[in-house]
C-alpha cells in the first residue's frame, strides 16, 4: 500500500511550498500539487493511506551526526542504549543517528568497530551509521583508516581534550589528517586544551573548589579558541578539511568564521545545550543539581555573547549543522560518581528526543528562517556525512523519513515525560511552540500523536560515502 501525505506544506533547505508526498514502499515516489491527478488516482483507487497534513509542515526525518549510545565514560556507561536512544530520537522527529565506534591507544581498530556494530544490530528503532574515534593514533590505526573508508566509515573523530584516555597530541593529529588527506576522509575535532585544562582542574581541587560549576570554569572558552586556531593551523598544513564538533564558545567560532571567510574547508556545529543554557543558573544550580549539566565543552557564562554568536553563526553557515551530542547519565548512581569531585562527574547530556523542538524554537523567535531549521537539522548533516540525497531531502528517490510538525501545538519538556533513558531533563520546563505529530522511517508509521508503532531492528546500518563538500 501506498501512503499519501495530503496537502500539507513541503519544507525544504531552499523553500516551502503546499504540496503532496506520495510513498510508496520505502521511498518518496513524487511531491506532486494538492489535487494533482497523481494524488486523486490514489484516492480513488483505495488502496492508500492518507494521512492529512493542512496546517502542518512536512519535512525530512531529522538527521543527527553526533551521539554516544552505550558510550563508556568514567566508570560508568551512556544510560541510553542503541534501543532506547533511537526510540527517543524518533519520538523527537529524527530518523537518522550516526553514532561514535570507539578506539583507544593500544586497541585494534577494526575490533572496536566491531564491537560497536554488535551493540547496534538488531536494535535501533531508525537507521544509523558510525564515525570512528581514533583515540591512539599508529602505524596500523592510520592504515585502517582506508580500510574503514572503503566500509562506508569515512569520518574520524580526534581529541584535544581527556589526556590519558582519548587525547591525541599535535603530531598525531597531523598524521591522522594527512591519511584523511590521501584517503578522503573527514576529521571531526574535539577542541579543548585538555593539557591545561588539567593543570587548572587540579589547581581548583587542590584549592576545595570541587563543586559541578568548577567543571565550566576550569574549562574556560579562550582554551576553546585556542585549540580550534591550532586544529586548523594543522588542518591547513595537512591539506584537508575539518568540522568542529559541539562548538560552545565565541572565542572559537571567531576562528571558523576567519577561516570560512579565506576559503577554507573549515566546518563547525553547535548543540542546543549551548543555545540555551549557562554555566551560572544550570552548571551552577545549588547543591549537586549542577551535576545534571555537566557536558565538555562546559555551558557557558550568560554574561557574555556566546549564546547570540552561537545563534548568528547559524544563520551565516559558520555554524553549518545542529547536532545533539547526546551522552545520557542519571543523576542516581551516575553523575554522583562526581558528588566530591567534578572531575569525576560523567560528561554529557541527553538532548537527542528534543533537538528539532528546541531548534523550531529559533524559527519562532526569529533567530532562523523555517528552511535553515530544515538544514541545519537534516540536510547539511547528510550532506556532510555522506548520506545524500537518500537522507535529508523529501526528493523523488529519497528515503521517506518524514515528519509531519503542527506548529500550532504546544508542549513541555519534562523528564515525566520524556522517552530518554534517563531520570531527569536538563531542560525541565521548557514549554515549547510546535509539535512532531507523526514520524515515518523508510515509509513506515513510527511515531503518531505520540505514540510508538516502531520496533526494536527497524532500523538499518547505513554505509555511508565521502562527504560532498569535500569533493
Amino acid at each position: 500500500m501506498r501512503t499519501l501525505i495530503a496537502d500539507g506544506t513541503v519544507v525544504s533547505a531552499t523553500g516551502r511550498v503546499r504540496a503532496d508526498v506520495v510513498v510508496s514502499g520505502e521511498v518518496i515516489e513524487a511531491v506532486v500539487a494538492p489535487g494533482s491527478e497523481i494524488a486523486e488516482s490514489l484516492r480513488r483507487s483505495g488502496d492508500v493511506h492518507v494521512i492529512n497534513a493542512a496546517d502542518r509542515y512536512v519535512v525530512p526525518g531529522g538527521v543527527d551526526v553526533h551521539t554516544h549510545m552505550e558510550l563508556p565514560f568514567g566508570g560508568t556507561f551512556a544510560s541510553d542504549t542503541f534501543e532506547t536512544g533511537t526510540r527517543a530520537a524518533a519520538h523527537g522527529g529524527t530518523t537518522t543517528i550516526v553514532d561514535f565506534a570507539v578506539q583507544r591507544e593500544g586497541e585494534d581498530v577494526r575490533e572496536c568497530l566491531d564491537a560497536w556494530f554488535a551493540k547496534a544490530e538488531g536494535q535501533c528503532a531508525i537507521d544509523y551509521g558510525f564515525h570512528m574515534i581514533m583515540g591512539g593514533i599508529d602505524e596500523r590505526s592510520l592504515k585502517e583508516m582506508d580500510t574503514l573508508i572503503n566500509d562506508g566509515i569515512t569520518s574520524f573523530k580526534l581529541f584535544m581534550a581527556y589526556p590519558g584516555v582519548l587525547y591525541s597530541d599535535d603530531g598525531k593529529i597531523l598524521a591522522a589528517m594527512q591519511q584523511a588527506h590521501h584517503n578522503g576522509g573527514l576529521i571531526m575535532m574535539h577542541a579543548e586544551n585538555g593539557i591545561a585544562i588539567d593543570v587548572i582542574a587540579a589547581q581548583a581541587a587542590a584549592r576545595g573548589q570541587t563543586d559541578p560549576v568548577y567543571h565550566g570554569i576550569t574549562r574556560p572558552p579562550r582554551l576553546e579558541g585556542e585549540a580550534t586556531y591550532r586544529a586548523i593551523q594543522l588542518a591547513l598544513v595537512a591539506g584537508t578539511p575539518v568540522y568542529f564538533v559541539h562548538l560552545s564558545a565565541s572565542e572559537a567560532l571567531t576562528h571558523v568564521a576567519a577561516a570560512r571567510n579565506e576559503g577554507y574547508n573549515v566546518f563547525a556545529e553547535t548543540c542546543p545545550q549551548y543555545l540555551y543554557l549557562n554555566l551560572e543558573e544550570h552548571l551552577g544550580a545549588p547543591g549537586f543539581a549542577g551535576a545534571g549539566y555537566v557536558c565538555s565543552p562546559p555551558l557557558r557564562s550568560r554574561h557574555e555573547t556566546h549564546h547570540a554568536d552561537l545563534w548568528r553563526g547559524l544563520r551565516t553557515n559558520d555554524l553549518c549543522v545542529v547536532s545533539t551530542d547526546h551522552c545520557p547519565f542519571c543523576m542516581k548512581e551516575q553523575k554522583e560518581l562526581g558528588r566530591d569531585d567534578f572531575r569525576l562527574i560523567p560528561n554529557g547530556l541527553g538532548v537527542v528526543e528534543h533537538r528539532m523542538d528546541l531548534i523550531y524554537q529559533g524559527v519562532v523567535q526569529g533567530e532562523l528562517s523555517l528552511e535553515r531549521w530544515v538544514e541545519t537539522c537534516a540536510t547539511t548533516p547528510a550532506r556532510m556525512f555522506g548520506l545524500y540525497p537518500r537522507k535529508g531531502s523529501i526528493t523523488p528517490g529519497a528515503d521517506a523519513d518524514v515528519v509531519i510538525y503542527n506548529p500550532n501545538s504546544t508542549s513541555r519538556i519534562s523528564a515525566e515525560t520524556h522517552h530518554m533513558n534517563m531520570d531527569y531533563s536538563c531542560f525541565e520546563g521548557f514549554e515549547i511552540a510546535g509539535a512532531t505529530e507523526t514520524v515515518l522511517s523508510r515509509g513506515r508509521v513510527v511515531v503518531d500523536g505520540g505514540n510508538y508503532l516502531g520496533s526494536r531492528g527497524d532500523g538499518q546500518y547505513l554505509r555511508r560515502s565521502l562527504s560532498q563538500y569535500l569533493l
